[in-house]
């Protein structure tokens, strides 16, 4: 699976029906780390140096691009087959096509969500959970809760979201594409929010390896969040911590206090100057150090 000199490996395997393209990075003897990303957005979102980092800091290291998005399995623009729940399965379904029965689990935005649902009703799976840019996921039997599906991802503010094709901008468009997906990252950002030169370079790779942008920006959102929580969040027993930054605009401070509250033992950290993105580059240290480090206090495996 992994050559010896720990180089990134790039796959496509079967996972719930579908395909899906995944990366790893590291050796795979060392314990698992699973990254989910936000909604819209694909694994390139979780950058190269920084999946290379926290390899080398001991850890196997595994990204994927959900189901429409980069080159797993697309649907058709607004008529996304699969709900929320079906997300969360496929995380599972990526650390069953390896062969890892469990893994520390971290999820961002929409990802940390989906990380919420696994920690609940398949602890068994889950070694540690990080929760990054992130809130409250959908509570059992509550009408109210806050549904996955509106766990907005970095790379996603530019999608409508009532499934309405006919309002959706032109994503076949590269040009135009690429500057919409620099301009919502940027919006969302903070201080240390990459410049547009970088942000270029990725969000012209993701619309390059992308199957169909437009799936990509609207099925999320269209998705149906699918059945609540079995179990409480409150239940949670894995080692949580909670990364989220003072300038996120989509979920304030107060989002961070609440899940911190609800999940008992939790850790919260802030990171100071950051908004609602994946972590910019001037952070990544702090948060290698801060997973990696909550990692290490986590069970391990039997």
């Amino acid at each position: 699976m992994m050559p010896d000199n720990g180089a990134m490996v790039a796959e496509t395997l079967p996972v719930n029906g579908i395909e899906l393209c995944l990366e790893t990075f590291g050796d795979p003897a060392d314990p698992a780390l699973l990254l989910i990303a936000g909604g819209a957005s694909s694994m390139d979102w979780w950058e190269d140096e920084f999946c290379r980092r926290l390899a080398a800091a001991g850890r196997f290291v595994i990204r994927y691009d959900h189901r429409d998005t980069g080159r797993s399995t697309s649907f058709p623009p607004g008529e996304p087959p699969y709900s929320g729940v079906d997300l969360a399965h496929d995380a599972l379904g990526v650390l069953d096509a390896l062969g890892i029965h469990r893994a520390h689990v971290v999820g961002l935005s929409m990802g940390g969500a989906l990380a919420q649902r696994i920690a609940a009703e398949r602890p068994h799976r889950v070694l540690s959970l990080t929760l990054m840019s992130t809130t409250l996921g959908a509570a059992p039997e509550s009408d109210d809760a806050p549904p996955e599906a509106s766990v907005s991802g970095p790379g996603s503010p530019v999608a409508t979201t009532d499934g309405d094709i006919s309002e959706m901008p032109d994503w076949s468009d590269r040009k135009s594409s690429v500057e919409r997906m620099i301009t919502a990252t940027k919006t969302l950002g903070g201080l240390f929010t990459a410049g547009d030169a970088h942000l270029r370079r990725l969000a012209e790779r993701i619309f390059d390896r992308t199957n169909d942008m437009a799936a990509t920006q609207l099925n999320h959102w269209c998705c149906q969040t699918g059945p609540p929580l079995r179990r409480p969040l409150c239940g949670i027993t894995a080692p949580t911590l909670i990364l989220h930054g003072t300038l996120d605009p989509m979920f304030p401070a107060e989002h961070a206090h609440a899940l911190a509250a609800e999940i008992p033992g939790s850790r919260l950290v802030w990171l100071e100057g950051v908004g609602h993105e994946f972590p910019p580059a001037a952070v990544w240290q702090q948060v290698i150090d801060e997973i990696v480090g909550h990692a290490a206090r986590g069970r391990q495996p039997a």
